[in-house]
């Protein structure tokens, strides 16, 4: 198996890095930051610990891509034109390689409204047939939430959906790369996909980890499946390295802290409450302190808090 030393910025692995008040870190871009080379070939424009906004462009999830000596993979389409734009110009400037396929982590608006751009280059674009779906279905609501966002920089960008679509997994091995996107199980949304490099030890895990940034709960995320989801599958790559879907990189001790971690302490919290009699109401306000250092705490401890409380009452 082939071991890297991490850079300094990989192997921290508190939230100094991360700051949802830094409106932006890369001025000169759309992009919130600049593309960092993770392990050798592979890199990653970290986005913003914080809920998209105009000063961040919506790049609010990380964007990676893989440059395999055959071609470059891009792992998210990005939340707007003007970021697949953007990473592309950043691409360009570090290899001559062409991309030749475009990976959407889910069905979400980070992940998928950059597709227009990746398109109108003639690029593949795969994704889980259950985040297509979800992306047809939901897209117009999600462009239109974008368009507000962003105002003019919403230009250039319109609903396009991935040229194909796979159930389980979708391999391709290029250069030194096996890359192979699977659904592991229902996680944090519907057909959230990892991209496992299965020679280089890691795993771009997309929205199934999270890391210095508290991770959202939405009304069909269902906490259990996504908890069994991690141990029976996400646990068995038992990789060395890991790319979440936000935070920096870094590795599983991390990941499952913030992500299986925090759901297995709300959980308990709200089954103690549920246990005592308590209602909704009062759910809200389970103590959730623990976890009150990560970005975006204030906007989603509460509503997570409710909405485990909602399926907890009927399992």
């Amino acid at each position: 198996m082939i071991r890297f030393v991490l850079p300094l910025m990989a192997l921290c692995t508190t939230s100094v890095h991360a700051n949802e008040n830094i409106a932006d870190q890369y001025p000169g871009s759309a992009l919130y930051s600049a593309p960092v080379e993770f392990i050798p070939g592979v890199f990653s424009a970290i986005g913003a610990t914080a809920p998209p906004t105009y000063e961040n462009s919506g790049h609010n999830n990380n964007l990676s891509f893989i440059v395999t000596g055959e071609g470059v993979v891009v792992i998210n389409g990005g939340g707007a034109y003007v970021l697949a734009e953007a990473l592309h110009e950043e691409i360009k400037a570090r290899t001559d390689q062409p991309v030749i396929l475009v990976v959407n982590e889910n069905g979400q608006g980070h992940a998928m409204l950059g597709n227009s751009y990746w398109a109108e280059q003639g690029v593949p674009i795969i994704a889980h047939e259950d985040a297509a779906a979800e992306f047809e279905d939901r897209g117009f609501r999600i462009l239109e939430a974008m368009q507000v966002l962003n105002k003019e920089k919403a230009e250039g960008t319109y609903l396009q959906g991935p040229t194909e679509t796979f159930s389980d997994e979708y391999i391709v091995e290029l250069g030194e790369y096996r890359i192979e996107v699977r659904y592991l199980g229902p996680s944090h949304s519907s057909g959230d996909v990892v991209v496992w490099l299965p020679k280089q030890d890691l795993v771009i895990a997309g929205d199934i980890a999270f890391h210095e940034r508290m991770l959202p709960l939405f009304e069909d995320t269902y906490t259990l499946d996504w908890l069994e989801t991690w141990d029976t599958e996400f646990e068995a790559l038992n990789a060395t390295y890991v790319i979440p879907g936000h935070g920096h990189p870094t590795n599983m001790d991390q990941v499952r802290l913030y992500t299986k971690g925090y759901l297995e302490y709300l959980r308990g919290k709200i089954g103690e409450h549920i246990e005592a009699g308590g209602g909704l109401a009062d759910a809200y306000y389970v103590d959730q302190s623990r976890y009150a250092h990560l970005d975006t705490f204030e906007e989603l401890a509460t509503k997570n808090a409710g909405r485990v409380y909602e399926q907890m009452e009927f399992e």
